[in-house]
């Protein structure tokens, strides 16, 4: 990067530290430092929902999803706008009358002690790992960039995030959130325009999309089903995305503390209700508008050079093995049907002929068998390395192509998306190991309320630092997961239905009690994660978003049966 881009990443990284601390002032007791004294409008809830979901993954990895495999990750969402009535009818006003800190807190008081801890200990497990997912991403692009190691890379990346969420608490996180999904959208505005900008003088925005569709990454809508039936391995498709999507958006803003203690800093049901119902509204065209910068990026490199391979950093490890010679074979071949690709796509804007979509469709199939076997070939060069390069797509068109400048920008926009959304997820890591297990069960007697306050308020940010360095060894571990906006998403899934399931008991089958949900909550999670098993060694199809609906109705149905055993 040129020494503009130094500047504007590190003024904006560092304007975003300080204006946090500036803003976090608050009581400096539990409901301060967890829940901003539940003093935010709407509008702040909406944007600290927002701003969670929208991780580093997100903007790196969604456009690369879309590049690779088309928009049809867009159906994943489908779910979410239902999901958002459901928790506003029944999950607010509960977690708003009881006064609670965690969603947790309610499942004692309706089953017992042991269902409520196993609960908050699965949310823990699941949230840390994917937090650790989540400090890894941005730790991606200084690597590649600096051609740091990427074991000091992600020490530094979560050792500055730790700083200000330490420090600042819920209400740092929430003001750092609103400036960074400002910074963020703008950000990838600009990108957009300029993949636009960069085609030929004679292809405008609706020709992008025709190239875009005629190589299928414009599969928005899909049915899953092909002439042997319902496919239930495929990933996303309207079924599964309206379907499992729906339970994966319940149990995560219904049961995962990290989104509901965003909206449990609101002032009062009708500020959460508000801000929870506008995210429905958003998230879907926010994460089609994202994906779309992928589809277009795709129709930017038919007419201009486009790599074999986007991990730039791993491709020159592999050039300097005996294997240069393989790779450049496959390269040469690569090149000489990219450019058969440009003519056709320039054919095609002129003549508008089927013939020239059926050649792209073509182009793409021969394209992509070629960049498989590149990637086989660098992983025998480089036999540790991790050559699944969708998480690099975007970057590279980031560094190759924006002016001095914007490079930094949007380099910061993905460091901010990071720390919004990490920020959030260690907030609530606290809170939960706080209120769940350390205010259950570690009895200290205080001289006084204020006391009590003060050194709790001071354990909390022990608790923080500690996740916070969790998280970070987990990011050491992280290498080799693939598209990280998928591992994100199976990692949640392992634990979500089972999470959501004893919520729905807890909601709305009020005969189910403690003993009876406990069991059924552990056998459960088993069968989850069998099933997830057998789907990884391929002994059966099923795609993972079909996890949450199993993990939620196994635990509904065995919570019944154990109950009526024990009549």
């Amino acid at each position: 990067m040129s020494r503009i881009d130094w500047i504007v990443l590190v003024l904006t990284l560092v304007g975003i530290i300080f204006y946090g601390l500036y803003k976090s002032k608050t009581t400096k007791n539990l409901e301060g430092y967890f829940l901003s004294n539940r003093t935010m409008p709407w509008y702040m809830v909406l944007l600290s929902i927002m701003g969670t979901q929208a991780s580093a993954i997100t903007f790196l990895s969604a456009p690369g999803q879309a590049f690779t495999d088309g928009m049809r990750f867009v159906q994943y969402y489908l779910g979410l706008p239902l999901a958002m009535i459901i928790i506003s009818i029944s999950f607010v006003p509960i977690f708003n009358k009881l006064k609670v800190f965690t969603a947790y807190e309610f499942l004692e008081q309706r089953f017992d002690p042991k269902t409520r801890i196993l609960t908050s200990s699965l949310f823990l497990i699941s949230r840390a790992l994917s937090t650790g997912i989540s400090i890894y991403a941005p730790s991606i692009i200084l690597s590649s960039l600096m051609g740091w190691d990427i074991f000091y890379t992600n020490i530094i990346m979560g050792g500055m995030l730790i700083v200000y969420t330490v420090t600042g608490g819920a209400k740092a996180v929430a003001h750092t959130q609103q400036l960074q999904l400002l910074i963020i959208f703008i950000g990838m505005f600009i990108a957009g325009y300029l993949i636009v900008h960069h085609l030929p003088a004679n292809v405008g925005f609706a020709d992008a999309l025709t190239i875009s569709g005629a190589s299928g990454k414009l599969n928005v809508i899909t049915t899953g089903f092909t002439k042997n039936g319902f496919d239930w391995k495929d990933k996303y498709n309207i079924i599964s995305g309206i379907i499992g999507g729906f339970f994966l958006a319940l149990s995560y803003f219904g049961t995962d503390q990290s989104q509901v203690g965003r909206y449990l800093t609101a002032k009062n049901n009708t500020e959460s209700r508000i801000g929870l119902l506008m995210n429905g509204l958003v998230k879907v065209p926010m994460q089609f508008l994202i994906l779309l910068l992928g589809a277009l990026l795709f129709t930017f490199y038919q007419f201009n050079p486009s790599p074999i391979f986007f991990n730039k950093a791993l491709e020159t490890k592999a050039f300097q093995s005996p294997y240069k010679d393989s790779l450049l074979s496959v390269k040469y071949k690569f090149d000489e049907i990219q450019m058969n690709q440009q003519a056709n796509s320039q054919l095609l804007i002129i003549k508008k002929s089927n013939q020239y979509k059926d050649s792209l469709a073509l182009g793409s199939t021969q394209l992509n068998q070629l960049k498989t076997t590149y990637k086989s070939i660098i992983k025998k060069a480089v036999p540790e390395s991790d050559t699944n390069d969708t998480n690099y797509i975007f970057l590279r068109f980031v560094v190759d192509f924006l002016p001095k400048g914007l490079v930094g920008l949007l380099i910061a926009i993905i460091f901010l998306a990071a720390w919004g959304s990490i920020a959030a997820a260690l907030n609530s890591l606290a809170s939960s190991t706080m209120i769940d297990f350390h205010c259950r069960y570690v009895q200290t007697t205080y001289p006084n309320l204020q006391e009590q306050e003060i050194s709790q308020y001071k354990i909390s940010k022990y608790y923080t630092f500690a996740w916070g360095v969790f998280c970070v060894i987990t990011a050491e571990l992280a290498t080799g997961m693939g598209s990280l906006i998928e591992a994100v998403n199976i990692l949640g899934s392992l634990f979500y239905g089972v999470i959501l399931g004893i919520f729905l008991i807890a909601f709305y089958i009020k005969k189910i009690q403690g003993n009876a949900v406990f069991w059924a909550a552990i056998v459960g999670e088993l069968i989850v994660i069998t099933l997830f098993l057998l789907d990884k060694y391929e002994l059966i199809g099923l795609g993972f978003l079909w996890l949450n609906v199993v993990g939620a109705l196994v635990v509904v149905f065995l919570g019944w049966c154990f109950s009526l055993l024990k009549r």
